[in-house]
Parts: structure tokens; C-alpha cells; sequence
């Protein structure tokens, strides 16, 4: 038996050719985003009924651009367009810096509009939110890059930043669904994080083993957002919220 052949009868199990899974994630992503918000966005930009700063807008150009690199890169690597797939992922830290600094003055937005609508410290919790996100992003995808090199870790940690950032969509879906009960619990935790589930499953299933990012990271922010689902707007996180919200307000009063 010649070295080669040892070596891989050692590796953990695992398919001879490059797989469809982080392509068909990128396509889950997309759908989540034209579902999601079909209804609160495109369909009122398509209609003229639409209103919001241009942050708002910005901010969507970010997100979107994101899930389409998600999208792109790994069918880069499977047509073996390694160069273009390099080059196009220098764009990823850019994005992911204009993704998160918009998520802020673009929920400040939304808060601010709840809060003149009447929801009260419901709008302002909200907030806290916004800002846990934009941090787990940018530090999943300082994972990501820092990781760049490794090829089973690094598109594990760009798949958590981009269920991540693809939240708000899922979250969506609650427009159309009005009848389900509990929205922030189906909608806001089961499904956005089933897709993190489905990843370790699959992991566990063609590899034989789970990998270390999805099996800690991975479980980390399914807690994590479990744990945001259970202190929402409770007294201790209304006050971290009003602190942000009271920081942060004044220049994004209405």
C-alpha cells in the first residue's frame, strides 16, 4: 500500500468530490431573503409605498451582497476557478464591515419608528438585538478569515455568519404566517437555527464526525439565541437596551 493510499484510508469519511451543500445553504439563504422580504420591502419598493432613510436601502445592498458571495464562492472552488474565488473573497471583509455598520443606525432607525408608533420598551429592547448581531457577525467572520487557509473550517464559519446575518428574513416570515403562534420562538429561533442543525447533522452523516466549529460555535449561537429568545425586553435587558437606545438615539431621532 503506497503512502497515499494510507492516507486516506485515515482521513475521516468523506465524499471524492466537492460538495453541493454550501451552494444549496446559498440558495436556501436567497430564498429566506426574496421570501422574507417580499413583503415588507420589495413589494412596497415595486409599488411606491415605500418609506424609510436611505440606510435602510444600504444596508439591504450589504446583507444581499453578502449571501450572494456566500452563494458564489463555493461554486468558484467546485469549477476550480481557485484565482477568481480568491480574488472575490477580499471582498468579504468589506462587506462584512458594511454589513454590521449599518445594522445599527438601521435598527436605531426601526426603534426610533416603533417607539413614535407606541410600542414602548418593546421597540427599545429590540435594539440590544441589533447590536449582539452585528458583533457575532463580524467576529464569525474574523473566524472565517483568520481560518481562511483551512478548508473545513473556513466555509463552516462563513455558513454561521451568514444564518446569522440572514435572521431578520426568517424572521419574516411571520407576515406570512400570522396564524402560527409565538412568532419569536418559530420564527425568530426554530427556523433560522434548524439550518445549523442541519449542517451538524450533516457533518456527523458524510464525515463521520461533527466539526469543532459547528459543534461549539455552532451550538454556541443556537444557545445564544435561545438565551436572547428568554431575556427578551426582561428588566435587565430593557435597561442594557434604554442605555444603548439613550447613547445612541440622538442621532437618529426622527
Amino acid at each position: 500500500m503506497n503512502g497515499a493510499s494510507l492516507t486516506n484510508n485515515l482521513q475521516p469519511n468523506r465524499p471524492r468530490e466537492r460538495s453541493w451543500f454550501y451552494s444549496i445553504i446559498g440558495v436556501v439563504a436567497l430564498f429566506a431573503v426574496c421570501v422574507g422580504f417580499g413583503r415588507t420591502y420589495v413589494a412596497p419598493m415595486v409599488q411606491g409605498t415605500f418609506s424609510g432613510p436611505l440606510i435602510l436601502h444600504i444596508h439591504g445592498a450589504f446583507a444581499l451582497a453578502w449571501v450572494l458571495l456566500f452563494f458564489t464562492q463555493p461554486l468558484l472552488i467546485r469549477w476550480r476557478a481557485l484565482p477568481a474565488h480568491r480574488s472575490l473573497g477580499y471582498m468579504g471583509l468589506p462587506l462584512a464591515l458594511g454589513v454590521a455598520g449599518t445594522m445599527i443606525p438601521a435598527g436605531l432607525f426601526a426603534t426610533v419608528r416603533d417607539v413614535h408608533a407606541g410600542l414602548g420598551s418593546v421597540a427599545v429592547s429590540s435594539l440590544l438585538g441589533v447590536v449582539t448581531s452585528a458583533v457575532l457577525f463580524i467576529v464569525l467572520v474574523a473566524a472565517g478569515i483568520t481560518a481562511r487557509r483551512n478548508r473545513e473550517a473556513h466555509p463552516r464559519w462563513m455558513l454561521l455568519a451568514t444564518l446569522l446575518v440572514i435572521w431578520p428574513a426568517w424572521f419574516r416570515f411571520r407576515h406570512w404566517f400570522p396564524q402560527v403562534p409565538r412568532p419569536e420562538l418559530w420564527f425568530g429561533v426554530v427556523l433560522p437555527m434548524a439550518w445549523v442543525v442541519v449542517a451538524i447533522v450533516r457533518d456527523r452523516v458524510v464525515r463521520g464526525a461533527v466539526h469543532p466549529v459547528l459543534l461549539f460555535a455552532g451550538t454556541a449561537l443556537i444557545l445564544e439565541q435561545a438565551f436572547e429568545l428568554i431575556s427578551f425586553d426582561t428588566p435587565w435587558w430593557r435597561a442594557a437596551a434604554g442605555a444603548i437606545f439613550a447613547w445612541l438615539g440622538p442621532s437618529g431621532s426622527l
